[in-house]
């Protein structure tokens, strides 16, 4: 697995890549840095997206999991840039329940990129996976001037 690390006003990320793609972003240093073409577009995107010059990332990624998180990954995906949704509204667009869609952003193997953080619990914000907890998905919708952010 190839690995570089990226410093964001987020906290420093780890890109990870396997077989071509992102499969995982993590918090904190990589024991070892790698270079290869996806992870210096990847490392220059999350730049991008840190300095507010990008609102969408353009790289491939592989979810190892189920069909349903791969499913999940999808519907958050599709969330634009700036905007949130609940927990619920994935829930009834697979036909499943709402704690399962909350495990499985909980278990988004590629935050930031797949951006579990534009997720909300029915009546607000709900914890977040990343280092910073809560405090970290607060100031990645501030970064993305998320309307439908309730503090």
């Amino acid at each position: 697995m190839l690995t570089c690390t990226v410093d964001t006003q987020f906290g420093r990320l780890t890109l990870r890549e396997e077989a071509g793609a992102l499969v995982s972003v993590s918090w904190g240093s990589a024991a070892r840095e790698d270079a290869s073409e996806l992870l210096q577009r990847a490392s220059l995107q999350v730049s991008e997206y840190d300095q507010g010059a990008r609102q969408q990332f353009d790289l491939p990624v592989r979810i190892r999991g189920s069909a349903f998180q791969r499913a999940v990954c999808d519907a958050i995906c599709a969330i634009p840039f700036g905007d949130t949704c609940t927990y619920g509204d994935i829930a009834r667009a697979l036909g499943v329940p709402a704690q399962a869609v909350g495990q499985a952003c909980g278990a988004n193997p590629i935050p930031i990129i797949i951006p579990c953080h534009r997720v909300m619990g029915a009546k607000g914000l709900t914890g977040f996976s990343g280092v910073g907890g809560v405090e970290t998905k607060v100031a990645l919708l501030r970064h993305e001037g998320a309307a439908g952010l309730l503090i």
